[in-house]
């Protein structure tokens, strides 16, 4: 079997993931908190694994799972391949952890909201050293060790511990120069959230048809940017291109989000919180000056 046939063989490392969890702890909920997934999210996850490989690997039971001899079977098999693929990532951590942060969060939010200032942070904390990891849902924290998350998702996905960032507004922005508004432009839709142009209000013109599909809300503004149509994206990510003037409102009406960016750093961390601290005062100020 070659490689390519092969990795279409494989289920999703996901699914395996919520098995070795709930399979320790005899539990879909404390998997789920484990994961930073739903506890429905988690059950899927293993109904679509059995199904896969044709066996049951759980008993359900009132109070807990108990594994089957199948689940038995798997668990050794499935944990020593997660520690091997862990062991294999610390092989290209970043040198000492001294002095070091490490900050997981999407491309988006790296590139549309700290890239512009971070310059004004290095200033805060010279000699600091700063990795980014690129991660886009919540249950992708939970693969890498990082000392502030970023995470996209609703208040439930996130999870405890975690502040909302804002403003966590839906805004209408197009390319400067560009003529019309949502109703006479191509529309550019951010896929996989709860929002979008099928909410736009009557009084806007109602529900409108989007045309270009992207899997960000990053990817959405640089379309925009570029002159092909008109994004909803949060207002969040756009006060740097406004203030540039690389971006305009396209329109007056805003949506509120039931998804935002959530902000967690580790207790203790002093240059993490050194960050959160910095991180919402940048926000607060761009958001005053938008005013």
């Amino acid at each position: 079997m070659d490689r390519l046939t092969m990795a279409k063989a494989l289920p999703p490392l996901t699914w395996f993931r919520a098995f070795e969890a709930a399979a320790r702890a005899l539990s879909f909920t404390a998997a789920a908190e484990e994961l930073g997934m739903t506890q429905s999210a988690v059950s899927q996850h293993v109904k679509a694994l059995e199904t896969r490989l044709g066996v049951r690997l759980f008993i359900r039971r009132p109070r807990g799972l108990a594994l089957t001899d199948d689940g038995r079977k798997l668990l050794p098999q499935v944990g020593a391949a997660l520690d091997t693929l862990a062991a294999a990532a610390r092989g290209f951590e970043t040198g000492p952890a001294e002095d070091l942060l490490t900050i997981a969060s999407s491309i988006s939010m790296a590139e549309w909201v700290i890239a512009p200032h971070l310059s004004e942070f290095k200033a805060r904390a010279p000699g600091l050293r700063i990795r980014f990891i690129s991660t886009i849902w919540p249950d992708d924290f939970h693969a890498v060790r990082a000392d502030v998350e970023i995470a996209f998702g609703s208040a439930k996905q996130v999870g405890r511990n975690a502040t909302l960032l804002e403003p966590n507004r839906l805004i209408a922005l197009k390319a400067p120069g560009l003529d019309g508004g949502p109703a006479d432009l191509p529309l550019i839709e951010a896929v996989g959230t709860s929002d979008g142009w099928h909410r736009w209000p009557e009084s806007a013109g109602g529900a409108l048809r989007p045309e270009i599909f992207v899997d960000s809300y990053g990817a959405a503004l640089t379309m925009a940017r570029a002159g092909n149509g008109v994004a909803l994206v949060t207002e969040l990510l756009a006060h740097h291109a406004l203030a540039a003037g690389t971006l305009v409102r396209a329109h007056a009406a805003q949506l509120p989000s039931a998804e935002g960016y959530h902000l967690r750093v580790s207790l203790g961390d002093t240059a993490a919180q050194l960050f959160r601290d910095w991180l919402i005062e940048r926000l607060d100020a761009a958001a005053a000056a938008a005013a």
